[in-house]
C-alpha cells in the first residue's frame, strides 16, 4: 500500500506525544527528527524534507499548540495541513473544453504503463458521459498499436490507427480529424516512448504538441522509481512543458516519495493515481487532503463512500444494513457483503480509508480478496445448509467436520472461522450505524468494520 512504511514512522512519532498534557519544544523536536527520517526513508527528496520539517516546527512551536487542550492533535492537524500542501494543496482536474473536443496527450518513458492508462482514462471519461477515441501514435513498441486496440475493445472505446503511417503527428491529426466526423468529444493520444530520455523522443513529442496543440499535456510516471519519477518529470517539463502528472503503480509503493516530492520540485501536480491493474476503478482523481488523510491514519471517508458507489450494488448493502440494524447478521449475509467488497479492490486499500483501521494492517497485509483465504472462507459458507448459514449456533462437531470435508479445509480452519464470526458480531452490534453515511451515500458498507477480524 502507498506511503505505508512512511504512515507507520509518523504514527509512531506521534505516538509518544499521545496522553501528554503538555509538549515542551524537546518533544516536538524528537518527534520531528523521527518524521524527518520517515520522509527520508520514503525517498522523498531532501530538499523537500528539509523544507517539510523546517514549517512543520515553526508552527509547531507557536501557541496553538502550547495552549491547546489537546497538542497532541493540533501537531497532527499540523502536519496534516503540510503534507497536503506538499502533495499540491488542492485537487487539479484534467482541464476539458467546454466549447467543443478535448484532446489529451499522454507522454513518458516506456514501462511507466501509459498504454493501459490510457485505456483506464478512457473508460473513465466514458462512464463520466464523455465519447473518447484513443489514437495509436505508438509507431516504435512492438505490439503497442495491438495493445492500445486490445484494451479498447476491453473498455468498448474506438481506437484510431494507421497501419501503413509512420509519422505520429500525422496519425495524431488524422485521428482529431476522425474523432469530430464520428462524434467524439475526447481524443486521447498515446505517444511513443523510450527507457530513457533523449532528444529524438523529446524532438517527436514536440512536434505532436505544436501539430495538434493538445488541450492537456500528462505525464505518465512509475510510482516505484521513487525519485528517478521525479527526475524525469523536471526532464520531461524542462524540455516539452507539461501540465500534470499521472502516477501509476501507487499501489505498489510502499514509500510514496514520488507523489511527496513531485509537486514542489517541478510545480506541476498530480492529477490521477493509478490504484490498481484493473481497467475499472484503477485509476482515480488526486486528492491531496485525502491522501495525507490515508498516510495519517486519519481516513478518506470521501473516496471510501464514492468507490462504494461505484462498485457496490446498493440494494443488497441497503439490505445488509437493515439486518445488521436487527441484530440479525447472519454468514448468509456476510457472504453477500464480502462478495460486494470484492468489487472494491484490495482490502488493505479499504482499510486505509477508514479512520483508524491501521492497527488491522499487520494481520491483513498479506490478504487477497481474491486469494486463497478469502475463497476458503466462501467455500466453507458455501458448505453450509441455510440454516447453519443463518444461525452458527446449531453447529457441532459432527456438522463442522461435513463442512471441512465439504469444503477441502481442515476442521480447525472452520473452528477458527465460527469463533471470529461471532466475535466480529459482537463488535457489530457495539457500532454506532450511520457515521459513514452521507445524502446519496451508503450507510455503513453492511458492516464492513468488523470484517479483518475474520483474517487473523
Amino acid at each position: 500500500m502507498a506511503f505505508e512504511s512512511l504512515g507507520d514512522k509518523l504514527q509512531a512519532a506521534f505516538k509518544d506525544l499521545r496522553g501528554k498534557g503538555k509538549l515542551s519544544e524537546s518533544d516536538i523536536d524528537a518527534a520531528l527528527r523521527e518524521v524527518r527520517r520517515g520522509l527520508l526513508e520514503a525517498d522523498v527528496n531532501f530538499k523537500v524534507a528539509k523544507d517539510f520539517i523546517s514549517h512543520v516546527r515553526e508552527k509547531a512551536l507557536g501557541s496553538d499548540v502550547f495552549g491547546s487542550l489537546k497538542p497532541d492533535q493540533t501537531v497532527i492537524k499540523i502536519v496534516r495541513d503540510e503534507l497536503t500542501d506538499l502533495l499540491g494543496g488542492t485537487q487539479s482536474k484534467i482541464t476539458l473544453s467546454s466549447t467543443g473536443m478535448t484532446v489529451i496527450m499522454l507522454v513518458g518513458l516506456q514501462g511507466a504503463g501509459k498504454t493501459t492508462t490510457a485505456g483506464k482514462l478512457a473508460l473513465m471519461m466514458k462512464k463520466r458521459g464523455k465519447h473518447p477515441l484513443l489514437a495509436a501514435c505508438d509507431v516504435y513498441r512492438p505490439a503497442a498499436v495491438e495493445q492500445l486496440r486490445v484494451l479498447g475493445e476491453q473498455v468498448g472505446v474506438p481506437v484510431y490507427t494507421m497501419p501503413d503511417n509512420t509519422d505520429p503527428v500525422k496519425i495524431a491529426s488524422c485521428a482529431i480529424d476522425s474523432a469530430r466526423t464520428h462524434g467524439a468529444d475526447i481524443v486521447i493520444l498515446d505517444t511513443a516512448g523510450r527507457l530513457t530520455i533523449d532528444e529524438k523522443l523529446m524532438e517527436e513529442l514536440r512536434n505532436i504538441k505544436s501539430g495538434v496543440k493538445p488541450h492537456e499535456i500528462l505525464l505518465v510516471l512509475d510510482s516505484m522509481t521513487g525519485q528517478d519519477a521525479v527526475t524525469t518529470a523536471k526532464a520531461f517539463d524542462d524540455s516539452l512543458g507539461i501540465d500534470g502528472t499521472i502516477l501509476t503503480k501507487l499501489d505498489g509503493d510502499a514509500r510514496g516519495g514520488a507523489a511527496l516530492s513531485i509537486k514542489s520540485v517541478t510545480g506541476k501536480p498530480i492529477k490521477m493515481v493509478g490504484v490498481s491493474e484493473k481497467l475499472d476503478g484503477g485509476l482515480e482523481d488526486f486528492y491531496p487532503d485525502r491522501m495525507a488523510g490515508r498516510i495519517l491514519d486519519l481516513g478518506d471517508l470521501e473516496s471510501l463512500i464514492e468507490q462504494a458507489q461505484r462498485t457496490m450494488d446498493e440494494d443488497t448493502v441497503k439490505e445488509g444494513m437493515k439486518r445488521l440494524q436487527k441484530g440479525e447478521f447472519s454468514l448468509e449475509d456476510f457472504l453477500k457483503q464480502l462478495k460486494q467488497i470484492q468489487k472494491m479492490g484490495s482490502m488493505s486499500g479499504i482499510l486505509g480509508m477508514i479512520p483508524g483501521m491501521g492497527k488491522y494492517k499487520e494481520q491483513l497485509k498479506n490478504i487477497d480478496l481474491d486469494g486463497k483465504e478469502v475463497k476458503h472462507i466462501e467455500a466453507i459458507i458455501l458448505s453450509m445448509t441455510p440454516q447453519e448459514r443463518q444461525n452458527v449456533d446449531v453447529l457441532n462437531g459432527s456438522r463442522r467436520k461435513r463442512i471441512a470435508d465439504g469444503a477441502g479445509v481442515q476442521i480447525q480452519e472452520v473452528n477458527r472461522m465460527m469463533k471470529q464470526f461471532k466475535e466480529m458480531q459482537k463488535q457489530m452490534k457495539k457500532m454506532k450505524i450511520g457515521k459513514m453515511r452521507k445524502p446519496g451515500g451508503f450507510g455503513g458498507f453492511g458492516g464492513m468494520g468488523g470484517f479483518p477480524g475474520l483474517f487473523r
